[in-house]
């Protein structure tokens, strides 16, 4: 009986140049996995920021309803009840950064404090867009 001597060939295994090439890819498909994940999160914190303004600026609007003058400082909102807590600036992780826009006087009482009008975020960041979230 003869015994049959099989030849190496190439499919034995992988080269050099196929195992780069597929690490390769695998680096490109992570790079962009982790670029869309970085984008989900920066948008899911947009929109938190969008609701948290929606939100204060409704408390704001209440409070002047009901009182016939604008709140001091945000935390008058929450001691007389129109919210919870004041939320945090998600783009800047914090309560106490929120910008306060001053409310014009008024002229028929001259003596009353201006009071907060608006609120805006504290962040020097720019959103996807390109618009600064101050300007929001």
């Amino acid at each position: 009986m003869r015994l049959l001597k099989r030849r190496p060939t190439m499919a034995d295994g992988f080269t050099l140049i196929e195992l780069l090439i597929v690490m390769a890819l695998i680096v490109v498909l992570s790079s962009v996995a982790l670029v869309g994940y970085q984008n989900s999160v920066v948008r899911a914190r947009e929109a938190t920021l969008m609701d948290d303004l929606h939100k204060l600026r409704e408390a704001i609007d209440q409070y002047y309803a009901d009182k016939q003058k604008w709140p001091a400082a945000l935390q008058d909102l929450v001691t007389d009840g129109y919210v919870r807590r004041i939320p945090e600036d998600p783009m800047t992780n914090s309560a106490d950064t929120w910008q306060t826009v001053p409310a014009e006087s008024d002229p028929a009482n001259p003596t009353a404090e201006p009071g907060i009008f608006d609120v805006k975020s504290g962040s020097d960041k720019t959103s996807l867009d390109g618009k600064p979230y101050a300007d929001w």
